[in-house]
């Protein structure tokens, strides 16, 4: 018999909702994106977002249902991403989720956010050959993960900064881009010079595996209002597009390496992409390029399960209820990503 997971997902600025039946077929995969209600303010405000959620998630929640074709009487579970995030858009998913756990007497399970990233692999191929490694690459998130199964997963490097999609909305906005700024340097380096400018690649120590994108950023700054001299007029045209390309090309170049140092370090069979950096065309044209990358299968799930979305955290959520993780409706939600690095392992 067919197991329903409903997922629910609030901890940023999408209010999200799916049902995916045993784990890996996605029967409904619901979101409504905030990206019009912060572009104001060029980032995400907690107290806006969370109000859109209390305003949007009963609606999501029915919508995924009623596009699934089931009811809450048919599913198997609720499962919630209870870390990390904002800690008020959290507690709203948590209190949609309790709710229908109390109503409906379902099991509630709480996912960490970015381990449903590391997973969205199996999720994309339920076969994704083992080991592997995960990128994990978003706003709030930039991490390479070694995954020896479900549920069993240990992170090699994280970043000491910005995040890599913090590191692209910050470029943008020193260039004059719209919110959301990845996707905007994304289509205004299209056709650009990735050499036009000279701009780092921070790698850190020779065996590192973390990331740093802050020099990056303020490379760009000085690029853009060097120290000594006149700050270079407001680019447009060329010197724009070139400047938007030059800046993506120096992320992408360091989120390569980096991966490219994992691998020939773990004897890897397979590579997966996971958070909204995961859908630049950029990064998935270059690790199909890479001499060393290429060699692995790689895993590039559909651009839908990139972004935070309900079904990533359905499929998890169904890995952690088969294996008896169980949450109480005493569950809260914790801002932080889980200590140590370390998923935990599902309970025999």
């Amino acid at each position: 018999m067919s197991e329903l997971i409903l997922g629910i997902e609030t901890s940023c600025d999408e209010t999200a909702a799916a049902v995916v039946e045993d784990g890996q077929i996605v029967r409904s995969n619901v979101v409504h994106s905030q990206t019009d209600l912060h572009a104001r303010w060029r980032g995400v405000v907690p107290e806006v977002a969370s109000r859109s959620h209390t305003e949007r998630i009963l609606p999501i929640v029915d919508q995924a249902l009623s596009e699934a074709g089931v009811g809450p009487g048919d599913l198997a579970a609720v499962a919630v991403t209870q870390r990390p995030g904002m800690i008020g858009c959290l507690l709203v998913g948590l209190a949609a989720a309790k709710a229908l756990s109390f109503r409906f007497g379902l099991p509630i399970v709480g996912v960490d956010h970015v381990q449903a990233h590391v997973h969205t692999g199996f999720l994309a191929e339920p076969d994704m050959p083992l080991p592997a490694l995960a990128l994990v690459a978003s706003g709030g998130h930039t991490a390479i993960w070694l995954v020896r199964g479900r549920g069993d997963t240990e992170r090699l490097g994280t970043t000491r900064d910005d995040a890599a999609g913090e590191a692209l909305d910050k470029g943008a906005n020193l260039l004059g881009l719209p919110y959301p700024g990845g996707p905007a340097i994304e289509r205004t380096a299209a056709g650009g010079d990735p050499r036009a400018f000279d701009l780092p690649r921070t790698l850190l120590e020779r065996d590192s595996l973390d990331f740093s994108f802050s020099g990056l950023k303020t490379a760009l700054l000085y690029t853009l209002r060097p120290q000594s001299g006149a700050p270079m007029p407001t680019p447009t045209g060329d010197v724009l597009r070139d400047l938007a390309c030059s800046y993506q090309e120096a992320a992408v170049d360091v989120l390569i390496a980096k991966l490219r140092r994992a691998a020939e370090r773990h004897p890897v069979r397979a590579l997966c992409i996971g958070g909204g950096v995961a859908r630049n065309a950029r990064l998935r044209e270059r690790l199909q390029q890479d001499a060393v990358l290429s060699q692995l299968h790689l895993v590039l799930p559909a651009m839908s399960l990139c972004s935070d979305n309900g079904a990533m955290v359905a499929a998890l959520g169904s890995h952690l209820f088969q294996s008896g993780e169980i949450a109480p409706l005493e569950l809260d939600a914790v801002a932080t990503p889980q200590a140590g690095g370390k998923a935990r392992r599902p309970r025999r």
